[in-house]
């Protein structure tokens, strides 16, 4: 048995979740914010056997695409003021990060 952690972009979030129930895979999802970007992310944890990893990792994948976008930079806080960019910035976002965990134990009560 294994535990598919996926935080993937809110955009992505319905359209994922909707794959994954129409393969059969149970998730609950939980409303996350990203560190970077300050921006509302969707985790999902699924609970899955091992030989169904492959197959939620395939949906994952083919329903989270990265895209760009343009972010208004931080101002410099005690830094140096010269090498702060007053203009947006692209960076590339959304995705999704998977993290594949082992479980010892799963309980349904």
């Amino acid at each position: 048995m294994k535990l598919v952690l996926a935080v993937v972009q809110d955009q992505d979030s319905n359209k994922l979740s909707k794959a994954l129930m129409d393969n059969n895979f149970r998730a609950t999802k939980l409303a996350s914010t990203g560190g970077f970007l300050k921006s509302g992310n969707t985790t999902f944890l699924i609970g899955t056997e091992d030989i169904r990893v492959e197959k939620a990792l395939q949906i994952i994948k083919d329903n989270c695409q990265s895209r760009e976008q343009l972010v208004a930079p931080v101002s410099p806080m005690g830094g140096n003021a010269d090498s702060y960019i007053p203009y947006p910035v692209e960076v590339e976002v959304g995705g999704a990060t998977v993290f594949v965990l082992p479980v010892e134990q799963f309980h349904h009560f």
